[in-house]
């Protein structure tokens, strides 16, 4: 099995410093830091974008993406990461049993064909690989920014459950997230959608220019304290599932 490629932290991408991208990272890796191999894996991120996340999933092997706009392929491109044009609802442009770890970050969302995806990700994994898939929860929250993204749904633990064992996937963990900011991130999305009120962002699925969506700014003394908010919250996931949250995670095993 080939070792990770080493990848700097390109000085491109402010979503690390972000309180959401930064709480989500930390999910992600507190799910993944309890599989039993956790390094010199093969790693595909499906949905990869630019590659945002790729710098973080390289400490456990060697990252490969796929990503279905050439617009972000392009900036992943030039950042010297391996990710190349693809639509997995469709195809995975990869053999059988390729893959360690398949990752799909807030990917399923965008698209009809969810189950699709997962499938494809089935095939390409070998025997007792991961899926690793977060997504948004509740349809109650939808608001402008499922608008911005291009969201198809939001889910719920047992949407996503049925959908990730249709697939062929054995659950080996499913935990909603961003728990301890729900409440207020609840509130400030129903009065939003209440009052109209939209916040000006751009998004590469209405702006030619753009290759992806932004992340809302927040104050620096905001967004230290989410951080840390968010550092409670990962505590907290590192020993139980948590009950509700804006979002989910999930680990599903291939048989």
């Amino acid at each position: 099995m080939e070792h990770a490629r080493t990848v700097s932290h390109p000085e491109t991408i402010p979503e690390d410093n972000h309180w959401w991208f930064a709480t989500r990272t930390w999910a992600i890796e507190t799910f993944l830091d309890r599989l039993p191999q956790k390094q010199n894996l093969d790693v595909l991120d499906v949905g990869c974008g630019a590659g945002n996340m790729i710098h973080h999933l390289a400490q456990y092997g060697r990252v490969r993406g796929i990503e279905v706009d050439a617009r972000p392929v392009k900036i992943a491109q030039q950042r010297g990461y391996d990710v190349r044009l693809g639509d997995a609802t469709k195809e995975i442009p990869f053999p059988d049993a390729s893959f360690d770890l398949v990752t799909a970050l807030d990917v399923i969302e965008h698209v009809d064909a969810d189950v699709n995806i997962m499938r494809e990700a089935f095939r390409v994994l070998r025997p007792g690989g991961a899926l690793l898939i977060t997504t948004p929860a509740f349809q109650w929250l939808w608001s402008y920014n499922d608008e911005l993204n291009a969201h198809k749904r939001r889910y719920t633990a047992k949407q996503l459950r049925e959908k990730m064992e249709l697939a062929g996937f054995k659950l080996a963990r499913l935990s909603y997230n961003f728990f301890l900011v729900f409440p207020l991130a609840a509130g400030m999305i129903l009065l939003k959608n209440a009052t109209g009120k939209k916040a000006e962002l751009k998004s590469h699925h209405f702006d030619d220019e753009a290759y992806q969506v932004d992340m809302e700014p927040v104050a620096p003394a905001l967004n230290s304290i989410l951080r840390g908010v968010g550092q409670a919250e990962n505590a907290l996931l590192g020993v139980m599932n948590l009950p509700f949250g804006t979002s989910l995670i999930a680990m599903g095993r291939k048989r």
